[in-house]
């Protein structure tokens, strides 16, 4: 046995979407590494380019995609393009995502739609987008990164833990629904990550000891704390595995 390529990806496409920025971006230069081509989709073109040059100086195969994948419309149109570019497409990692924290009575319809239209609406869009090419090929991976608090619930987050929520119960669904198609449908969950995004909430002391305090692990997160279940969950070895969330949270779940 060659266990060089347990996690190995030569030959695959991969899309992530919120590629641009965060663990995305680090996740999106790891399926590289491993050897797959790699379409990036985000909003923000500039950070795009920039990635995918970075990446292709580095003898990466890949592509980027503008796209808002809160416009339904554009999704299917962003998956053609890549499957018209690469000629298939083997991994989705929906990994964009949004959190307007505040207590639940400030919560305004717009915040909600907000949150629940990036996480969850768009996730699910993408799936269905790519499951199309991945039925064709009766081969698929699908990670949606949803997070602890699909599990448990936490201040001033009603939306963001009801959109993670959905996440888990939609990567259930079409794990059930598709797995006659041989697409496994899998989900990464983590606790608080390190990023320039999560960087302003963990300037108040109190924050940071509070969200400690529930971490048995007594750490934050980083990004490279989800590389092991990304590789084994978009590789051949997670054949097997389809319907699980699996929790990066350093134990705050298990209490």
């Amino acid at each position: 046995m060659n266990i060089n390529k347990l996690f190995n990806l030569d030959g695959k496409v991969a899309v992530i979407t919120g590629a641009s920025q965060g663990i995305g971006r680090d996740m999106a230069k790891l399926l590289g590494y491993a050897g797959a081509r790699v379409a990036l989709v985000a909003r923000n073109e500039e950070k795009l380019r920039a990635l995918a040059n970075e990446m292709k100086g580095e003898g990466i195969d890949t592509m980027f995609y503008p796209c808002d994948i809160t416009k339904v419309d554009d999704i299917s149109e962003m998956m053609n393009e890549v499957f018209n570019h690469f000629g298939q497409i083997d991994i989705l990692i929906n990994n964009a995502g949004i959190n307007i924290p505040k207590p639940a009575d400030e919560v305004t319809e717009k915040d909600w739609d907000t949150v629940l239209d990036l996480n969850l609406k768009s996730a699910f869009f993408c799936c269905q987008a790519a499951g199309k090419y991945m039925k064709e090929q009766n081969k698929g991976k699908i990670i949606n990164i949803s997070s602890q608090m699909a599990q448990v619930g936490y201040f001033n987050r009603a939306a963001y833990c009801s959109s993670k929520g959905g996440v888990m119960q939609l990567t259930r669904s079409l794990a059930i629904e598709w797995a006659s198609h041989q697409i496994n449908v899998n989900s990464i969950a983590p606790t608080f990550i390190e990023t320039p995004m999560t960087e302003k909430m963990f300037d108040d002391p109190n924050f940071k000891s509070e969200v400690l305090s529930r971490i048995p692990l007594g750490r934050l997160a980083k990004s490279e704390d989800l590389f092991g279940a990304l590789l084994f969950l978009s590789s051949s070895s997670s054949d097997m595995v389809t319907g699980q969330t699996l929790f990066v949270d350093g134990g705050w779940t298990v209490w």
